[in-house]
């Protein structure tokens, strides 16, 4: 397989994989403004800072206020939207229609039309959730529609091995939502700082339910939803698709099956190694954001090796 072909059939992947968990990530934002006490601001910007995409938002908004922020990442070209990421999806996808199922990009296609024609409407509150939630729904059907049609060769490994990054990666920011970024950012009087847990909580939940996760996670975890008992799930539980965990050890499944894969597995190692070893309870209190922004670089890492080893082999 040329080292070309593997490196667009893996960023198909991944710009699929995050054009979904944007929409995920706007997501919880907006329920989350439905969810909140009247009254309660919620840091936008922390959203931008969570997707990585400060300087491009700095250099076209003077504040990180809703609207900005939402047509920021989901209808503008910089790069960073959800629109730019179907665009890069199926652009890769076009390259590549010898080898993936003639229906998958048909339906990349669709989709990118779809989000292209619709993206605006979004920026308002009324419409946004049904258009996030067809955008979800499409990159399911096509993870699934690839999943259930392409043979089990090298392409297919590049797939699921560009996909599996991203969620991992993508998992981590989401659960940066819950975490100092956001909760720092939510405006609340002294008097509502005494009530913070019920808000908490509805934090953890809609950063569960942005995932699918929640009835997954009523099922194994007893206890009530907890910021806790939600990030040990979403880094750790290794049966459940979405969590850092199971998606670290479906690459090194993958990675059993391509050549020249040392390096790699070695990384991947050491970051699962990573993920298993930090005490969640204390850093909650002392250093959450500290632990998830090392975890992401070495998620970082995996994907230098990976492009070191296939994607740049004359470099």
């Amino acid at each position: 397989m040329l080292s070309r072909v593997a490196e667009r059939v893996y960023w198909q992947a991944r710009y699929l994989e995050r054009a979904e968990n944007t929409a995920r990530l706007l997501n919880v934002f907006s329920t989350l403004l439905l969810d909140l006490p009247t009254g309660t601001k919620l840091g936008w910007r922390s959203l931008v800072e969570i997707t990585g995409g400060e300087e491009a938002f700095d250099a076209r908004y003077k504040q990180a206020v809703e609207r900005s922020v939402v047509k920021f990442l989901l209808a503008e070209n910089n790069g960073s939207s959800i629109l730019d990421m179907l665009a890069h999806t199926r652009e890769n996808a076009r390259t590549t229609r010898e080898i993936m199922p003639s229906e998958a990009f048909e339906k990349i296609n669709e989709l990118y039309y779809f989000a292209k024609e619709n993206a605006s409407s979004g920026i308002s509150r009324g419409p946004r959730h049904e258009l996030l939630e067809a955008i979800i729904s499409s990159c399911q059907q096509i993870s699934g529609l690839m999943a259930g049609t392409m043979s089990r060769g090298a392409a297919y490994s590049f797939v699921r091995l560009g996909r599996s990054l991203e969620r991992a990666d993508m998992t981590t920011r989401i659960v940066d939502v819950g975490s100092f970024n956001l909760l720092s950012s939510i405006s609340k009087s002294k008097d509502q700082a005494a009530a913070d847990e019920p808000y908490d909580n509805i934090l953890w939940m809609n950063v569960l339910r942005s995932q699918s996760a929640y009835q997954m996670y009523r099922q194994h975890v007893k206890h009530r939803v907890n910021g806790e008992d939600v990030v040990t799930f979403l880094l750790r539980d290794e049966e459940f698709p979405r969590s850092v965990t199971h998606n670290l050890i479906t690459i090194t499944k993958v990675l059993h099956k391509l050549p020249n894969q040392e390096k790699v597995s070695k990384q991947v190692e050491k970051t699962l190694r990573i993920v298993g070893r930090g005490k969640l309870g204390k850093l909650m209190d002392e250093g959450l954001l500290e632990y998830i922004d090392d975890l992401q670089l070495e998620i970082a890492s995996v994907h230098k090796k990976v492009a070191d080893t296939w994607f740049l082999p004359n470099k």
